[in-house]
């Protein structure tokens, strides 16, 4: 049986044709609000989330971003964000926020869908720039309850390597190293999710109150918090 999947997009072309282009999803809701999905309540595996939703002067009270990740969560969805966003800190936020993955627009549409099917399984996907902002939280004891394994692994998998070039490193099958790979990435993804802006801003070494607009725990319903700049550091 297909999994079931809402959509959230303001992009009407994404909301008409992802069914069409990804023919393994049932899409049973597409709408261009996460006001809209949590009106309607369908009951589905996933939720598709675009983090740049709509025009805020013109509707300024709909949720975006962090916010709209938690009020999906709020409501038990499970969600993958499917953006353009790029920001590696913006990124790790959604999934610090409770996204189960977050997959680029840029990427193949097999690839996309495959990533999505991942998720609504009950797998995480994480992007590569967030697995480097993870391996340097776990190197420098941030994250802490990982095993040498793991540590192996998950330090391979920060360098780029594929899942067959780190399986010949640890003399393991590919096929095994997947399943290490979505126990460690939920695992770390949890973990993420307990740490606070000042925890990160001092394993990384960023300055006070860089991650603040990212991670803080108080972000309102309006969510413009993509508008504000970059971390003022540069970052590992």
């Amino acid at each position: 049986m297909r999994p079931t999947v809402a959509v959230v997009d303001d992009a009407s072309l994404i909301r008409a044709s992802l069914g069409l282009l990804m023919p393994d999803l049932e899409v049973v809701l597409a709408t261009a609000t996460v006001e809209d999905l949590l009106a309607s309540a369908p009951t589905v595996n996933l939720v598709l989330l675009d983090l740049h939703l709509v025009n805020l002067e013109q509707q300024p009270d709909v949720r975006q971003g962090i916010a709209a990740i938690r009020a999906l969560t709020a409501h038990g969805y499970r969600i993958c964000v499917y953006s353009q966003e790029e920001r590696r800190f913006v990124l790790a936020a959604c999934i610090a926020a409770g996204a189960s993955g977050v997959v680029s627009k840029a990427m193949p549409t097999d690839r996309a869908q495959q990533s999505f099917l991942e998720v609504a399984a009950g797998g995480t996907v994480v992007p590569q720039s967030v697995v480097g902002i993870l391996e340097v939280l776990v190197r420098r004891d941030c994250i802490t309850m990982l095993s040498e394994r793991q540590r192996q692994i998950l330090h391979g998998r920060a360098r780029g390597l594929t899942y067959a070039q780190v399986a010949k490193q640890l003399f393991v099958s590919e096929s095994t190293l997947r399943g290490y790979w979505q126990d460690l990435t939920r695992s770390l993804s949890e973990s993420l999710r307990s740490l606070t802006a000042a925890e990160i801003e001092r394993a990384l070494g960023l300055a006070p109150g860089d991650l603040l607009e990212f991670w803080s725990q108080d972000v309102t319903d309006t969510s413009d918090w993509w508008r504000i700049s970059p971390p003022r550091r540069s970052t590992p």
